[in-house]
């Protein structure tokens, strides 16, 4: 008929329908975040025994966000960890190397340094002591 619009096809509606939420989670994905804020426990966690952390090696506690180490010297350190470029949370640890899943910044566990961008600011360091064989994490005083 004259002067009316064709009708959407099938291949145009779903088209557009993929093409919003996709655009809509990479803005999230990579909009930076309060990450110190994620990455910090709000208070002291027991992470786990002291002797799942052996020297010159780094554990990650995933439920909390954290990760462990221990140099030769038998010192223990611990950082938050997730990501300071777009605050996603560090799930992989390869030897003492974690790697952010979104952008693949890689960061040192025993020193939470920055190896590889895109993120550029270490890791927030906390506390960290031994009780009753157990390692507890905290906010940095």
């Amino acid at each position: 008929m004259p002067g009316t619009r064709p009708s959407a096809n099938r291949r145009t509606v779903l088209r557009g329908a993929a093409v919003v939420p996709v655009a809509g989670l990479g803005l999230a994905a990579c909009s930076p975040g309060d990450s110190t804020r994620a990455a910090t426990p709000s208070g002291p966690v027991d992470v786990g025994a002291e002797s799942e952390v052996g020297k010159g090696a780094a554990a990650l506690y995933r439920d909390h966000n954290v990760v462990v180490s221990r140099a030769e010297d038998g010192a223990v350190t611990a950082y938050g960890s997730v990501c300071t470029h777009a605050g996603c949370a560090i799930y992989k640890l390869e030897g003492t190397t974690l790697i952010c899943p979104c952008h693949g910044s890689e960061f040192d566990a025993r020193t939470g340094e920055v190896l590889q961008g895109p993120a550029t600011v270490a890791l927030p360091e906390l506390s960290v002591r031994t009780e009753n064989g157990r390692l507890v994490v905290a906010p940095e005083a």
